[in-house]
């Protein structure tokens, strides 16, 4: 067993993985897996840099977690960063202040290579799955991209778009600095408009509709299912390799796009730092389920975070 360490860090969250792994028996043991909501991409879509506050936000979270990784006594860490800190003007910032607090430097990985490791550690566990044909649709539903990888034992053809729940949010559902509440018939138009453009450009290199399988990863496609499920409280072991039908996830994304902030928040699963952007992130889910025909999604818990530690092994 290697003792490695992984920070996935995101447009909405940054999050830690320390695991113990083992390349020859593909056991992936987690330690501690914890999530933060930093927001790093607020306001990114607009200015192209990344805000003051948004970057103390998210070197306070890799403080907090740089304790964690010491305590446990990693061998090995990885800090990858994805679209948000793609797009900055001032990602040396943020290059900076991450090697201060963590003592590595945050590798800003291009969308193929995000796709890669999202295709890896989603899939890695459902080899020889009876219930699951391939290849598969891997779906990494981000605050500022989206990932799509179509592959079966290895990676077929992969692409990053600009469609992420907070990208979407900020471009078509704030008014005045503030997210409508709840957004207009024509807001949700626009979206869906934005949404089907960035999926005729996947499919361009990514051959959707030949997946046998759907497999969606990231906090608006399980907060998704665990509005399903009906979960009081968001439980992962629920929610990893649950299925969401289609007519589920169009009642939830119609549900949660006619609701108030105040009713989205009263959702018990949900996490505060998902109620303005998770009608956003459920209606890419559902337009990519109506492009591909997708009966159903499965649900993974086990995502790029994974593929990053099992990089590190």
């Amino acid at each position: 067993m290697t003792r490695v360490a992984a920070v996935d860090c995101g447009t909405n969250s940054i999050r830690l993985l320390v695991a113990d792994a083992d390349p020859r028996t593909g056991e992936l043991v987690d330690l501690d897996r914890r999530m933060t909501i930093v927001r790093l991409g607020q306001g990114v879509d607009r200015t192209g840099r990344l805000a003051p506050e948004a970057l103390e936000r998210t070197f306070a979270a890799c403080r907090d977690y740089a304790a964690v990784v010491k305590e446990l006594g990693a061998q090995r860490l990885r800090f990858v960063a994805t679209s948000a800190s793609r797009d900055a003007e001032n990602r040396d910032e943020f290059v900076r202040g991450v090697l201060d607090i963590l003592g590595v430097e945050p590798e800003v990985i291009t969308g193929e290579q995000e796709a890669e490791f999202s295709f890896t550690g989603a899939t890695r566990e459902l080899t020889g799955r009876e219930d699951l044909t391939r290849p598969y649709l891997v779906v990494d539903i981000g605050g500022g991209s989206t990932e799509f990888v179509v592959g079966d034992d290895r990676v077929r053809a992969a692409r990053s778009v600009d469609v992420g729940c907070v990208r979407m949010t900020e471009r078509h559902l704030v008014v005045d600095g503030k997210v409508t509440d709840p957004p207009t018939e024509r807001q949700i138009a626009a979206m869906r408009a934005d949404i089907e453009a960035a999926l005729d450009l996947a499919e361009r290199t990514v051959p959707l509709r030949e997946a046998h399988a759907l497999v969606g990863l990231a906090g608006s496609v399980t907060t998704v299912s665990a509005i399903a499920q009906g979960l009081p409280e968001y439980d992962s072991a629920a929610i990893h390799h649950s299925r969401v039908s289609h007519d589920e996830v169009r009642g939830i994304t119609e549900r949660l796009l006619r609701s108030t902030h105040a009713e989205r928040a009263a959702i018990g699963a949900m996490h505060p730092g998902r109620v303005d952007v998770i009608g956003a992130g459920a209606l890419v889910l559902l337009a990519i389920m109506e492009r591909i025909g997708a009966q159903e999604v499965v649900v993974s818990e086990h995502d790029i975070l994974d593929g990053i530690a099992w990089s590190v092994a």
